[in-house]
């Protein structure tokens, strides 16, 4: 089976992002891509998802994951000095 390839567009459509965005994360590696033909670029779909994925959160975790953070800042009881700088 042939990777399915999606125009720039299409998988900033798919993101809600801006197609400079697509064009800087594949740069930075975070979406995987191949030019076809003179510059034509296309991004493998597979790589779209996998973002997806990555991104998606469960609602019952992400609000568990909260609870545990706050109770941990409970628990210790100290706060953080604020640090000036000296003029």
């Amino acid at each position: 089976m042939e990777p399915v390839l999606l125009r720039i567009q299409e998988s900033a459509k798919l993101l809600k992002v801006s197609k400079w965005t697509i064009y800087r994360w594949i740069e930075e590696g975070r979406l995987r891509a191949t030019k076809i033909g003179r510059g034509s670029l296309r991004v493998f779909q597979t790589s779209v998802d996998g973002l997806i994925e990555g991104a998606r959160v469960d609602h019952g975790e992400a609000q568990e994951g909260s609870r545990s953070k706050v109770s941990s800042v409970q628990a210790t009881g100290q706060k953080k000095k604020k640090v000036r700088g000296s003029r």
